[in-house]
């Protein structure tokens, strides 16, 4: 269980997000670009601006370390690795945890001897999730984890997600635009306007009965967005 009782961010007096939250199981931050859906991450994971002041209060039943108990899955699985460096070099595991892992998320070993540019994108979240599963997370945080990927390819990302999130039982904040994919991966949800909450609950029930203009407005997008693909 993660708590967030206080997330203040400021720059320069002006306040760009001032939420708080609870994640108990799966967690999705939904809005639009400019909401404060990344600044919220970056701000979990100590990796904000020193010009930004930032203001944090947090809880969780586990200890709080990125690398160790805490994972994170950026948006961009091709700019996430070094590409002049075989994968096995970035993969700092035994080789023995290497082949488990990469069995989890459903890779052939042979792929590690490769370079990152040798890989589809598809592979690379999945080598990125691997790195991931190293440590036996107790918090994956994850940034629009499929926006690089085809419609096809983000399909199997995000069933290898769920599956993983059932068989591992680790906390899982997910960070997304998408609120039909936040319906499917989280139990909840909030919704971020321009850095502070405008509604919360139950994933499903925001996606079927929003009572919040904007998420209204962001629901009503994303199926014409829909409807237009098809």
């Amino acid at each position: 269980m993660l708590e967030c009782k206080e997330l203040r961010i400021l720059n320069g007096g002006k306040e760009l997000l001032n939420i708080a939250f609870k994640l108990n199981g799966s967690l999705a931050i939904v809005g639009q670009s400019g909401s404060g859906k990344s600044l919220t991450l970056k701000a979990i994971l100590g990796l904000l601006p020193k010009s930004l002041a930032c203001s944090i209060d947090l809880y969780s039943d586990f200890e709080f370390s990125l690398g160790k108990n805490i994972a994170f899955i950026p948006q961009n699985p091709f700019t996430a690795l070094s590409p002049m460096t075989k994968i096995s070099k970035q993969f700092f595991a035994s080789k023995d945890k290497i082949a488990e892992c990469l069995d989890m998320v459903k890779l052939d070993k042979s792929l590690i001897d490769r370079f990152p540019s040798e890989l589809s994108g598809g592979q690379l979240q999945r080598v990125i999730i691997a790195f991931s599963l190293v440590q036996n997370p107790k918090l994956l945080m994850l940034d629009e984890p499929t926006t690089a990927l085809d419609f096809d390819t983000k399909e199997r990302i995000i069933a290898l997600l769920e599956e993983l999130h059932e068989k591992m039982g680790f906390e899982m904040l997910f960070v997304t635009h998408e609120l039909s994919l936040a319906k499917r991966v989280c139990k909840e949800c909030i919704v971020l306007k321009k850095g502070y909450i405008v509604e919360s609950g139950e994933s499903k029930r925001l996606f079927k009965e929003p009572t919040n203009a904007y998420t209204k407005a962001l629901i009503d997008v994303e199926f014409a967005r829909r409807s237009f693909r098809q």
